[in-house]
Order: structure tokens, then sequence, then C-alpha cells
């Protein structure tokens, strides 16, 4: 009862009321507005964030973490046009039933789908991240790199394209994360004879210019080709409740794979809402209808992909270890503003942890009421002028990349960033898994130098380390078979 109450405590000044209102109109409206997505969203909020309290900063991050995913459903159903990757296979379903004149009821089903993963998934959450972390006391160094090298390979694993491509992705991001000083030795690493360099780089600018910047630049080269969407009347109309309870395995088969999905470090949304989509095709009583504006199409895509947000929070709160991108930013700002995820939060500071799944909770209301009152409004909203939308994220997000050290070297990382983002999209690269290997470097060579140095350079502790053994073995499982995908899904020349 005192950590409630002491959890309650968090929410005595009205800002962080507020910022959980603005943290979720917000969210919405990104996720509306093509292009925009979680990760820029946050990116574009992060310079408020310096000026806020610690309550304040969670309170607004975690509540457009969580809002962006459904906002993107609108865009979905009326004009066609996911508004984030997580909602692309909405348009399979929630489109056609827009176009039968059903927009208000679409937008029902996925306002209802979104709430029901998000708190099935903060349940867990709820459950799950404090045991984890308390667990994760036990875990030493050959453990930890054991996990985050798991984490990689579960990003390389599921990114687009080939395995090959992920991997590189994220030995890239480990090598970045070699330049500047060494920790352990004093020594100055890749600076190629530059003293900007000596300071090392940081996750943020990496990550503004590879996600943000990427799409600014993407976005103002294809200015003018775009064509506006359908004009269609749109509100908003509960579900009959009937329905909802005829379809409870549906929701609750979402929910389940949602959430695993999302608490395996790197997956993210796009993984669980195809999965989810996919075994909707299989086991759905109206499997034939999907893809018709068949209401079972949008509980898998959305019921999923906001579930996805209380998983992945499960690793980003009890290990460190963020889920997915929009975790990525959370977890800078949770360290900027001094709170460490894991073990120490969970034991040290038990009511922030507390505060966190209430203003999870909270935003996931404020997401269902800007559904009921806003889904006219959005309608007018798609319609901002695009050079206008991404002259303010270009702004936003290089103030975002400067303010964290002050130094302009990040400016010049973060647009450079960007170009390399813009490339790395024309070739078809994911660029998650280098900004994941970013993210992730630091931890993964600290832990292996800190096991060696304690093996005094055997790497048999490594092997034989109870947590790290088997989740080795999970990650040589989860190499093999995707090479025997890859070997399967290579087509056969026959012989002349």
């Amino acid at each position: 009862m005192d950590l409630i109450l002491q959890a309650f405590g968090q929410f005595n000044s009205p800002t962080v009321l507020v910022a959980l209102v603005i943290g979720g109109l917000w969210g919405t409206l990104a996720g509306v507005l093509p292009g925009i997505g979680t990760v820029a969203a946050l990116i574009i909020a992060l310079p408020f964030t310096f000026a806020m309290t610690t309550e304040a900063s969670m309170a607004l991050f975690l509540s457009i973490y969580v809002t962006s995913v459904y906002g993107g459903s609108i865009s979905a159903i009326l004009i066609n046009t996911p508004g984030t990757p997580q909602s692309a296979a909405t348009v399979l379903d929630g489109f056609p039933m827009a176009q039968a004149g059903k927009a208000d009821l679409a937008i029902g089903w996925a306002t209802v789908a979104s709430f029901v993963g998000g708190i099935f998934s903060l349940i867990i959450l709820i459950l799950a991240a404090p045991a984890l972390a308390r667990v994760s006391v036990a875990f030493g160094p050959p453990a930890i790199f054991a996990i985050v090298l798991f984490a990689l390979t579960c990003i390389a694993w599921l990114s687009e394209g080939s395995m090959a491509k992920g991997l590189l992705g994220g030995m890239i991001g480990l090598w970045l994360t070699t330049i500047g000083p060494d920790n352990y030795t004093g020594m100055t690493r890749f600076h190629f004879g530059t003293e900007m360099l000596r300071g090392g780089l940081t996750l943020i600018p990496i990550l503004i210019g590879l996600f943000a910047l990427s799409e600014v630049f993407v976005r103002a080269a294809n200015l003018g080709q775009t064509t506006p969407g359908t004009e269609m009347n749109v509100g908003f109309r509960l579900p009959p409740i009937g329905d909802m309870l005829r379809r409870w395995r549906e929701f609750l088969r979402a929910s389940v794979m949602g959430t695993f999905i999302g608490i395996l470090p790197g997956t993210g949304a796009m993984a669980a809402t195809f999965a989810t989509y996919t075994a909707a095709k299989r086991f759905s009583p109206n499997r034939d209808k999907l893809g018709t504006g068949e209401p079972d199409g949008l509980i898998a895509s959305e019921t999923s992909n906001n579930a996805v947000t209380g998983g992945a929070l499960v690793p980003t709160m009890a290990l460190g270890i963020p889920g997915d991108g929009g975790t990525l930013v959370l977890l800078g700002v949770m360290t900027i503003k001094g709170v460490t995820p894991g073990f120490d939060l969970v034991n040290n500071n038990p009511h922030v942890l507390t505060a966190a799944f209430m203003m999870v909770f909270l935003a996931n209301i404020i997401m269902v009421g800007t559904g009921v009152f806003s889904a006219r409004l959005f309608r007018h909203l798609l319609r901002v002028p695009e050079p206008l939308l991404m002259g303010m994220i270009l702004l936003f997000s290089l103030v975002g990349a400067f303010v964290v050290r002050g130094n302009p070297l990040d400016l010049i990382v973060c647009v450079l960033a960007g170009m390399a983002g813009v490339l790395l999209r024309l070739a078809r690269y994911p660029v998650a898994p280098i900004v994941i290997g970013v993210a992730l470097g630091f931890i993964f060579e600290a832990k292996l130098r800190q096991g060696l140095i304690a093996s005094r350079g055997s790497v048999w502790d490594f092997i034989t380390d109870p947590i790290a053994l088997p989740i080795f073995a999970l990650t040589a499982v989860i190499l093999v078979a995707s090479v025997a995908r890859a070997v399967r899904a290579t087509p056969v020349k026959e012989a002349p």
C-alpha cells in the first residue's frame, strides 16, 4: 500500500497529468500523419524533456509511445495509407470497411482492439518486469553478454530482406560504438586523426538521423508525387457488445502473440502484426472474409501491434535492453534523467516503476478518449501541407540531436546518418539493426571484456555459465533455423 501511495505521489504535480494528455494527443496525431511514426514522434518531443522533471518526462514519452501506434490505424482506415509501419496490416480490412460506408465502425473496432491489446500487455508487464529484474541480479557478465547477443540475433533474423543484411547492419552498429575512448585502457580508437571523434559517438544523433532525417529526405525527394486520399465521412461507433464477445478468441490470440513478440528485444510491432494476421488467416472462423472488411483482420492487426508496447517495455524496464525503436528513445531519456532500468529501478526506485505502470494505463484511457472525440478532426489534419510538416520534423530533430551533449559533432553525425539512411533504404537494407547495435554495443563490449578479465582471457566461463548456456543454445537454434530457411527459399537452377 505504501508503494502505491508513493506512486500516486508522482502525480502530485499537474505537469505529470498535463504531460500525459499532451503526449497522448501528440502521439495519436503523429500516428495519424503518414511518415512520422513512433520513433520520430518521440524524437520531436525530446528537446522539451530537458526542462521537465523526471516524472513528467516519463509520462510524456510513455503516453506518446502507447498512443502513436493506435494513431496509424486511423489514416490506414480513412485514406488507405498506414500512418505508421505497425498499421500496415490494418489497411487490408480497415479501408474496405470504410469504402463500404462503415468508417466509423472500423475506427471503433480499431480503438477497442488497441485498448484490449494495450491493457493485456500492461498486465504482463506488471507481473513480469519486477520478477525478471529481481532475477537479473544473478546475471553475471557472461549471462548479460548472452542476452545482448540473442537480442542482436533476433533483430537480424526478423529484418526485412536477407538475414545477412541484418547481421551486417548490427555489426556496423557495434563498430560505431568503438569510436572514441576505450574505457578500460584510456586509448582512443578509430578517430582517424580527427580531434572531434576523440569523444566518441552517442546513440541519439545516429537514431535521429537514420529514422527521422532519412524520412524527411525521402519524402522531400518524392514531394508532389503522392495522391490525395479518398473523401469520406468518418466518426466513431462502438461495435456491438455481442460481436466483441463472440470474437474473444481473436482478441486473446492477438494479445498473447503481440505481447510475446514484443518481449523479444528488437522485434517490434511489424513482426507481431503480420505474424498475428497470418495466424488469423489460418484460425479465424471468418478467415475467408479477411481482406474484404472483416473485423477479425482489424482485431489481429490492432490488438497485436498495441500489445507489443507493453511487451517491449518488459526487457526495457527489467533488463535495460530496448524492445524496439521506441523504447530505445525512452531508454535514452530515462538514462539522461538518472533512472537506471533493471535491478536498480525495481529495488531502489519501485515507486517509479509503479508510477510507470499507472502512466501506461492512463495513456490507454487517453487513447480511447482521443479516438472517440477526435475521429472527425483527423480527416482535416491529414491535409497539413507536407513541406510544413517535414520542416517542423527537421527542426525538432536537429535540436534533439544537439541538446544531448551540446556538441556540434552530433549535428554532423545526425545529417550524415540521415543521408546514409536514404542510401540504405534505396538498397533495401534495414536500419533498425544498426541503431540497436549502437544501443547495445557499449554493454556488449563491456560485459564481454568484464567476463574475459574475470576468467583471465578464457571463454570457458561463458560456455559453462548456467544462465548463459541455454541462451547461447537458443541463439544457435535461431541462427541454424534462419540459415535453413534461407537455403530452402533459394531457387534451384535446373541443369541445362
